[in-house]
C-alpha cells in the first residue's frame, strides 16, 4: 500500500516543525511506520526528531556525489531513528538547499523531490510521510507538492498573529489555484498552535470556511521539552490532543474543506477598521526638495500673482493654452507641440507672442 502523504505548511517559527515532530511521534507510538521530510532550506526539521543531530541534506550529498560521478543511494539519505517505548522506528530526510544568498531554494526542493522519485520514495514500505514545508516562501519549488500532488492532504499551522494567518491564507488560496488546473491536495484543515485564546485564527477560519483540526496553548514545559529535542507529546495535556488529531487522520474523521481563501481586503478587514482612502502620491517636487519650505509652499498668492492671473486670461485662447503649458506647468516646446499636434516653431511663435501681449497688459493694468 502506497504511503499517507500529508504536507504541512506554516509561517517560519510558527510551530511547523514542533507540529511535524509531535505528529511524527504520536504515529509512531500508534504504530505507524513514518518518515519526516524537512523542505526547508535550514534542514532543521528532524532536529527534535534525532536528538538534536543534524542529518546530511539531499542537496549537499547529491553535489558530493555528483562530483564523484557516483549515484546517491537510499542510505546516503534517508536515516532512522529508534526510540525507547516506541513500537516503531521514526525514519527522517532533509531536502536543504543553498547557503544563504547563494542559490534558489525552491530550485532545490525540486530537485530534492526529483532525487527522491528517482529512488521511489512512494513506494517504500512506510505507512505516513509528513512533509514539513515553509510556508512563507513564494516561489514554485515550495508548492512542489500541491503542484504536482505529491501531497494527498494539507494542513496549515498557524497562530493569533497576522502575519501567520496571512501565510496560512497564502498556501489555502494556492492549494486551490492548483485544483482549479487539476491539483488533487485535500486540505484537511487548520492547527493553531501558540493559542492565546484570543480567538482571531478561528475567526479567520470561519471566514475562510477551514476547519479548525486542533488547538495547542502556549507552554513553557512544552518549549522546553522541543528545545531540549525531546517530545513534547511525553505530556499528558499535549499527548491527549495530538492522539485526537492522529486518530481522526487514520480514521477518515476529518471532512476535506472547500476553502478558497480571503482576498487581501477580506482579509485585512478581519483585524480592524480599513481607510477607504486612496493613498496619497508622492511628488516628484518633494522627494527632490523643491517644496522643502511648509511655509513657502502654503503661503497665499501675492496681489502681483493675481495681477498676473487675471492678465493671462485676457490672452487669445492658443496663446493663453500655450503660456500655461509652458510657464505653469513647465512643458518644454516639443512636447507642447506634440500634445497640441503643432509645428515647434509655431508653438514657439505663439508663446513669445504671449510673453509680449502679457507685458503689455501687466502694466496697462
Amino acid at each position: 500500500m502506497a504511503a499517507r502523504t500529508i504536507a504541512i505548511y506554516g509561517k517560519g517559527g510558527i510551530g511547523k516543525s514542533f507540529t511535524t515532530t509531535n505528529l511524527s511521534a504520536t504515529f509512531a507510538l500508534m504504530n505507524k511506520k513514518v518518515l519526516q521530510l524537512g523542505c526547508d532550506p535550514k534542514h532543521d526539521s528532524t532536529t527534535s526528531l534525532f536528538g538534536g543531530i543534524s542529518l546530511p541534506t539531499v542537496t549537499d550529498v547529491f553535489a558530493e556525489r555528483n562530483a564523484l560521478n557516483r549515484q546517491v543511494g537510499i542510505s546516503d539519505i534517508v536515516f532512522r531513528r529508534d526510540i525507547a517505548g516506541f513500537p516503531q522506528p521514526i525514519y527522517g530526510i532533509e531536502l536543504g538547499g543553498p547557503q544563504v544568498g547563494r542559490g534558489c531554494g525552491g530550485r532545490g526542493i525540486i530537485s530534492g523531490f526529483d532525487v527522491l522519485e528517482k529512488l521511489g520514495i512512494f513506494k517504500w514500505d512506510i505507512d505516513i510521510i509528513l512533509m514539513d514545508f515553509l510556508g512563507d516562501v513564494v516561489c514554485g519549488g515550495f508548492a512542489t507538492p500541491l503542484a504536482r500532488s505529491l501531497s494527498e492532504e494539507v494542513i496549515l499551522v498557524t497562530s493569533n498573529d497576522r502575519q501567520s494567518i496571512f501565510t496560512a491564507n497564502n498556501i489555502c488560496q494556492a492549494n486551490n489555484y492548483f485544483k482549479t488546473v487539476g491539483g488533487e491536495s485535500r486540505l484537511l484543515g487548520l492547527i493553531v498552535n501558540r493559542d492565546d485564546g484570543s480567538g482571531m485564527a478561528e475567526k479567520y477560519a470561519e471566514a475562510a470556511g477551514i476547519t479548525v483540526l486542533m488547538k495547542v496553548p502556549y507552554n513553557t514545559e512544552a518549549r522546553n521539552r522541543d528545545d531540549s529535542f525531546d517530545f513534547a507529546v511525553r505530556l499528558p495535556e499535549i499527548r491527549d490532543k495530538f492522539n485526537r488529531l492522529a486518530t481522526d487522520i487514520l480514521g477518515n474523521k476529518i471532512t476535506p474543506c472547500d476553502a478558497t481563501g480571503l482576498d487581501f481586503e477580506q482579509f485585512i478587514r478581519l483585524f480592524g477598521d480599513v481607510s477607504n482612502d486612496d493613498p496619497l502620491p508622492a511628488t516628484e517636487d518633494e522627494l527632490f526638495g523643491r517644496c522643502a519650505d511648509p511655509v513657502k509652499k502654503e503661503k497665499k498668492p501675492s496681489g502681483e500673482d493675481i495681477r498676473m492671473m487675471a492678465c493671462i486670461d485676457r490672452l487669445p485662447p492658443d496663446e493663453r493654452e500655450i503660456y500655461r503649458m509652458s510657464e505653469l506647468e513647465h512643458r518644454p516646446a516639443k512636447e507642447i507641440a506634440c500634445m497640441m499636434n503643432a509645428d515647434e516653431a509655431a508653438v514657439r511663435a505663439l508663446l513669445s507672442s504671449a510673453q509680449k501681449t502679457l507685458k503689455k497688459l501687466f502694466f496697462e493694468i
